[in-house]
C-alpha cells in the first residue's frame, strides 16, 4: 500500500480594523475568510480551502504568523523579567529573591533562575 503525500498549507492570521481575525492561505489565491476568534477563523479557513483543493480535509494547516508572534512575545517577556529581576536584586535596592518574587508575581525559585541566567550573559 502506497501512502499519498498530503500537502500542508500555511495560514496567516491578521486582525482587521473591526477586530475580526482574517485568515488567508498562502499560495492559494483568493482563499481567505474571517472569524470573531482565531478558532472560528481556523475552522472557516478549512471550509474555504475545500473550495480550492481536493485534499483540504486531510491537509495540515500551519499557523504561519501566530506561532512566530507568540514566540517573539515569549522572548520579549523573558527579557523583561530578567531586566526586572536585575534591577530589583542589584544596585540600590538589593532585594532578596523572595521580596522580588512577591513584587513580580513569580516564585522565588524562578527569580533565582532569572538571576543565574542574567549572570551567564
Amino acid at each position: 500500500m502506497v501512502e499519498e503525500a498530503v500537502k500542508s498549507y500555511r495560514v496567516s492570521y491578521e486582525r482587521d480594523e473591526l477586530g475580526w481575525w482574517v485568515a488567508s492561505v498562502r499560495g492559494v489565491r483568493g482563499c481567505h475568510t474571517q472569524g470573531r476568534t482565531v478558532d472560528e477563523a481556523r475552522r472557516r479557513i478549512r471550509e474555504a480551502l475545500e473550495l480550492f483543493v481536493d485534499d483540504a480535509r486531510k491537509a495540515p494547516l500551519v499557523d504561519a504568523n501566530l506561532r512566530k508572534k507568540a514566540d517573539e512575545e515569549d522572548r520579549r517577556a523573558a527579557r523583561a523579567a530578567r531586566r526586572a529581576v536585575r534591577v530589583l536584586r542589584t544596585g540600590k535596592l538589593k532585594m532578596s529573591a523572595r521580596d522580588a518574587a512577591r513584587l513580580l508575581g513569580l516564585s522565588h525559585q524562578r527569580v533565582h533562575q532569572l538571576t543565574q541566567e542574567e549572570g551567564t550573559r
